[in-house]
């Protein structure tokens, strides 16, 4: 009697057990459902939570928004260049470079994709081929950015060096910065993290193809994290700089990555500039816009050692041809010293059309004229209030000066990051006291003088020569530490043909006739309206 009650209480106990051990599980599911939005089927995914929030940008939720709305507000809207296919942006604190940053995200207030491919550098860890957050979405002070699970699947069943590696996000600021920025301009936008352990040639092609081949023909944008050069006086910086922001013009992937090779310019995202530039020349891109350039010296006051930044946008499209890019970096002496013989078979018109109207042509010649007055009477700048669009776009700019005829000065942006009315007011100044070939401008001569304004389009580099037009192009040629530029209207005013126009752009940058035809010159053209 006593065994039979025994069993009997084993058995009830053994149904309680299982009764609750079914409810805990029927609960437990409730709760991956309630909190995941996950079906019973499914397994919940591990949020990445910031490792840099509340240090690189704001921890709180309304604080960060605002510095972010605030960064947006300060741009001002810009005509589109094209199709949008890329962006290349600053990684450093907000602080620093999310003034910088908002130039290039800007840009997607007015241009909606579905998701965004997150190309950043590996700062910490070591590891080969390429990490990819797969393990669920990364969470900001503004929310959880959801992975785009397709898209991820897709990259690592095409290329098994596309793995999720945990050491790779531990620490790593570059990816994570870009976030906030996308939330505002981009809420609810799907996210593919990528974290580039090799950075090599190789490596960067053979992302690019894969990630080419997987959003081809989708809504996607990519956006590559860089930063430029780290800890160079100021000057020093801005001319590394230059070299990144030329190529990045020019969407000149391989040139860029051979000038970084060779130490001719620095980024700690090198990896993830060339492989977006190679995506974006597979998706039909024709041009880099650079939208803006500063360093951290701009910001602090301290110049001794200073980080570059540096936004832009790789577009698609015949818009693109004529969009704005920038860098405020200045060459000198595009025009020969001597006096052009002109031709009387040249072309009358010169460069191309902008869309500059007649009178907001005659503000800058006013702005130009203003800017050297004011230097010759010791005032301060004059200031630049109510301008058109036009003048308020970046835009690279040369300002010459001419006395009787004769050439009194030449100076520019070949590209620019300030707008056309600033940069011009610049240039109209440097050009009247700070070309070297010449004795700075006098209060006596300066009701002599005349001025000429080229407003530039970006440079294009190119491998075949024939597409030179003279009266049309201007001619950049580089080989090694030697640069040479000359303005579409030199060719016109003095006759040349192409072959003479090269071999006079060759002579400006201390380099034999025939440099052009070296394998190792890059040679890149552009064009410019001419007022």
């Amino acid at each position: 009697m006593m065994n039979r009650t025994m069993r009997m209480a084993r058995r009830a106990l053994g149904t309680w057990r299982c009764a609750a051990t079914m409810l805990g599980l029927a609960v437990l599911v409730a709760w991956v459902s309630a909190v995941w939005g996950a079906s019973p089927g499914d397994v919940p995914e591990k949020v990445h939570d910031s490792v840099i929030a509340g240090t690189w940008y704001p921890g709180d939720e309304s604080v960060l928004r605002r510095d972010v709305e605030s960064y947006l507000a300060a741009i001002p809207d810009r005509a589109p260049g094209g199709r949008l296919v890329a962006l290349i942006v600053p990684h450093a604190g907000y602080r620093y470079s999310g003034q910088v940053a908002a130039h290039a995200y800007k840009l997607l207030q007015k241009e909606k994709f579905s998701t965004v491919v997150v190309i950043a550098p590996s700062h910490h860890a070591l590891f080969p081929g390429v990490s990819i957050y797969d393990q669920g979405g990364m969470r900001t002070p503004l929310g959880v950015m959801p992975l785009d699970r397709d898209l991820v699947t897709a990259l690592e069943r095409r290329d098994e060096r596309i793995r999720y590696r945990p050491e790779a996000y531990s620490r790593e600021h570059s990816l994570e910065i870009q976030l906030p920025f996308l939330q505002v301009v981009q809420p609810g936008i799907g996210l593919v993290p990528l974290v580039m352990g090799d950075q090599d040639w190789a490596s960067c092609e053979r992302l690019a193809n894969t990630i080419s081949e997987c959003i081809r023909g989708k809504s996607v944008l990519v956006v590559a994290s860089t930063d430029l050069s780290h800890f160079h006086p100021y000057e020093r910086a801005k001319s590394l700089d230059q070299v990144v922001l030329d190529h990045v013009g020019a969407l000149d992937a391989k040139g860029l990555h051979q000038s970084i090779a060779a130490s001719r310019c620095e980024a700690c995202g090198a990896g993830p500039m060339v492989t977006a530039m190679l995506v974006a020349r597979k998706l039909g891109a024709t041009t880099g816009q650079v939208l803006n350039y500063a360093n951290s010296g701009d910001v602090t006051g301290d110049r001794s050692r200073v980080v570059g930044y540096m936004a832009a946008a790789l577009q698609a499209g015949p818009a693109a041809r004529q969009a704005t890019a920038g860098a405020d970096i200045q060459a000198n002496a595009a025009k020969p010293e001597v006096s052009p013989a002109v031709n009387a078979a040249a072309p009358t018109r010169v460069g191309t059309h902008l869309g500059v109207t007649a009178a907001e042509k005659k503000r800058l010649h006013q702005i130009a004229r203003q800017s050297i007055e004011a230097r010759l009477c010791g005032d301060n700048p004059p200031k630049l209030g109510n301008l058109t669009a036009t003048l308020k776009e970046p835009r690279g700019a040369f300002v010459t000066l001419k006395k009787h005829g004769e050439l009194r000065g030449c100076i520019g942006h070949i590209v620019g990051t300030k707008p056309l009315a600033e940069t011009v007011a610049e240039m109209a100044e440097a050009a009247a006291f700070l070309d070297r070939r010449f004795s700075p401008v006098t209060a006596a001569e300066f009701p002599e003088l005349e001025i000429e304004i080229s407003a530039l389009t970006p440079l294009e580099r190119i491998s075949d020569v024939g597409v030179i037009q003279v009266g049309t192009h201007g001619i950049v040629l580089r080989q090694g530490g030697h640069s040479g530029l000359l303005l579409p209207q030199v060719a016109t005013e003095y006759g040349w043909d192409r072959t003479t126009f090269l071999e006079q752009t060759c002579r400006k940058a201390g380099l034999p006739r025939d440099a052009w035809k070296d394998s190792n010159s890059e040679i890149y053209i552009f064009s410019a309206e001419v007022f």
